[in-house]
């Protein structure tokens, strides 16, 4: 795990992957460090222990970032314990300035960013901040979730009309729910949620946006062309939502000069679902 940066780095402090005789998941950001790194791990594997190295990526490695990192390697025998959503671990007894970051958490929910305190590993457990529903599970659905579920920090649920439509295998993480009538499925979920609308049908997309607006959401994208999104707007009027309301779906989505190959197309939706909450941030400010 990367515990420590100075300068540039491949990866953030927090980034880690869990290595294994033969092989490993996870990054912390590839090429020599990662190679290096996960070529340590597994000499370790043998005798346990934990180990704490500052790499310089120009000089250690030949690397170009022209910064450092602080290298966390640890054997693991069991699932670390959480204290209030919190990891704490290191040598010898627990310094004061980690049983306040843990007594903080506790009595105030207050999240650590991960990094070393006082010689310890804090870290919080990793949760899902953003829900995302994606409904469809076409082409587009399916290139869409393969592109969403390795993302840190978005729990995905994926939404079609029965357990035929979706892949033999599905990504780790994404809750699949077949439902002969992902219209009832809309009326139940989160209102913080983001949602992608993406179904076979324009019937069964406009009864979903319908819905949506009624019990409400974070975000809601639908794909289609302008032509399809005009007369969106005019049935979604009729049915007694207001032009403001309305206007919070965006459609079309993705960037259409990426083209129209599903992956293509996800590659676009992604990263307008990433850039939005900054993008939010940004309009707040001004």
């Amino acid at each position: 795990m990367i515990a420590g940066v100075e300068g540039s780095s491949p990866r953030e402090v927090g980034a880690s992957m869990l290595v294994f005789a033969d092989g490993q998941s996870g990054t912390i950001g590839g090429g020599a460090l990662e190679f290096e790194a996960a070529a340590q791990a597994r000499a370790m594997l043998a005798c346990g222990g934990r180990a704490v190295e500052r790499v310089a990526l120009g000089p250690s490695l030949g690397q170009c970032c022209g910064g450092a990192v602080v290298l966390w390697t640890e054997v693991f025998e069991a699932v670390p314990d959480a204290v209030a959503g919190v990891v704490a671990r290191g040598v010898g007894e627990m310094p004061l300035a980690v049983k306040r970051v843990l007594a903080a958490a506790r009595g105030q929910g207050v999240r650590p960013a991960a990094g070393l305190v006082s010689g310890w590993l804090v870290e919080p457990v990793a949760e899902a901040e953003r829900q995302v529903w994606v409904w469809g599970a076409g082409h587009v659905g399916r290139a869409l979730v393969s592109v969403l579920a390795p993302l840190p920090g978005i729990a995905v649920t994926w939404v079609d009309v029965g357990p035929e439509r979706f892949p033999e295998v599905v990504p780790d993480g994404v809750t699949v729910v077949p439902a002969a009538d992902p219209t009832v499925v809309a009326d139940h979920a989160p209102v913080d949620a983001e949602h992608l609308v993406l179904t076979f049908s324009h019937a069964l997309d406009l009864e979903l946006c319908h819905r949506l607006l009624k019990r409400g959401f974070q975000s809601c994208g639908l794909i289609g062309s302008a032509t399809k999104w005009g007369r969106f707007r005019s049935r979604l009027a009729a049915l007694g939502h207001e032009a403001q309301a309305v206007g919070r779906i965006r459609c079309p989505i993705g960037d259409p000069s990426l083209g129209k190959h599903p992956q293509a197309i996800a590659i676009g939706v992604v990263a307008e679902l990433l850039k939005a909450p900054k993008t939010a941030a940004r309009e707040m400010r001004a």
